[in-house]
């Protein structure tokens, strides 16, 4: 079981034995708080699951641009592009690419390792952006399903021909609405996360990834800064 998944349901065991034993509240109280962490904790594993799956997606972003996830397992690489760059890892290279005046410029770094999942490298890289990742909407949900004031109401959806389970969360003052598909896509997110607003919706989504995805944008100028070896 994912570690997300596993911490849920120990902290929901605490929150409603707290709810049971001092009296303060009911016991439909603790019946909430066990459905709401049962819920969080489906759409976080899901979305754990998803990290170690063959994906690509594309995202709408405000103001009409654009957004792409892609990830393979075999080889395991996984590259976030977004209008102002990309960054892309494998087990060769991180590879980071910037593009401004209408040039890319992309510098080729040594590999990092990745614990079997490179999503998570590409993930913290692309918040540093104010782009919106599963594992910032994985922790706010976290966070909010432990909060006895918090308010989470579900709905179905249908997002780039995708069912998906939505929830529209209120949480320590500030609203977000986040939807996840059945595979454990993130397909969409209103709100705000990290303090600014957000919003990315899902455009299409597909299991399988072509190779070029994880490739230098065409035209761009490449700096390989690993050491090279004999």
């Amino acid at each position: 079981m994912p570690a997300a998944s596993t911490t849920l349901r120990v902290l929901a065991a605490s929150v409603i034995a707290s709810l049971t034993v001092t009296g303060c509240q009911t016991l439909d109280d603790a019946g909430v708080a066990l459905g709401r962490a049962d819920l969080v904790n489906d759409l976080t594993a899901r979305m754990d699951r998803a990290l170690e799956q063959t994906w690509a997606a594309d995202y709408q972003l405000p103001g009409g641009r654009t957004a792409s996830i892609a990830q393979t397992m075999k080889p395991l690489r996984s590259t976030y592009t977004w209008p102002e760059g990309k960054i892309t890892v494998t087990q060769e290279a991180v590879t980071r690419c910037e593009q401004s005046g209408g040039h890319t410029s992309c510098v080729v770094s040594p590999p990092l390792l990745t614990g079997g999942k490179p999503s998570v490298v590409v993930y913290t890289e692309v918040r540093k952006h104010a782009l919106v990742t599963p594992p910032a909407v994985i922790r706010l949900l976290t966070d909010a399903a432990f909060d006895p004031e918090a308010t989470i109401e579900q709905r179905d959806t249908t997002l780039a021909g995708r069912h998906a389970t939505c929830v529209d969360v209120t949480h320590a003052g500030k609203s977000f609405t986040a939807c996840v598909t059945t595979e454990g896509i993130l397909a969409s997110f209103t709100g705000t996360l990290d303090g600014r607003s957000a919003e990315i919706t899902l455009s299409r989504y597909t299991d399988t990834v072509e190779a070029s995805a994880f490739e230098v944008p065409a035209g761009a100028s490449v700096v390989d800064r690993r050491t090279a070896t004999s």
